[in-house]
């Protein structure tokens, strides 16, 4: 592998499973500059295809959902580790409906319940946009939905 800032070739110093032992982590080291890196390598499954709400196809892109949902978390309280264990699980939760095409209007459940769990602003972000709230009143309706299933303290 080259290296991104000075195009050289790398070494790998160091390989172990991540994330559940679905991908690689591999560090790696410059020969030119000296700089260090990480990389993953996952297994990328072909022939998954996105059936949109216009009809249309599209083959499913691993990094069209990573930035729809960081930008849901944009500015949230959130490691890259969290991150990237989220990604996993709406991706796994997409792969495991094993069809050869998925609604994308099911993948965008899928990313909404993971998201109602994680954190409630992003979930609330990224409803938004998926179901397309065009008033504050469509905000209150999602919240008030949210509140209700949010476990009360007991109160003494």
């Amino acid at each position: 592998m080259k290296c991104p800032i000075c195009k050289e070739e790398t070494k790998v110093t160091n390989s172990r499973n991540a994330d559940q032992g679905k991908a690689i982590k591999r560090r790696r080291i410059c020969a030119g500059c000296g700089r260090r890196f990480t990389t993953y390598e996952r297994v990328e499954l072909l022939g998954l295809q996105v059936l949109k709400r216009s009809g249309s196809r599209e083959p499913y892109m691993r990094r069209k959902l990573e930035l729809g949902i960081r930008k849901a978390l944009e500015k949230r309280p959130f490691s890259e580790e969290q991150f990237q264990r989220l990604l996993s699980l709406v991706e796994s939760e997409v792969f495991n409906l094993e069809k050869d095409v998925v609604p994308s209007e099911q993948i965008g459940q899928i990313v909404l319940s993971h998201l109602k769990e994680f954190d409630k602003v992003a979930y609330l972000r990224f409803a938004s946009v998926y179901r397309n709230f065009r008033t504050p009143k469509a905000f209150e309706k999602e919240i008030q939905k949210l509140d209700q299933n949010v476990p009360r303290a007991k109160q003494h």
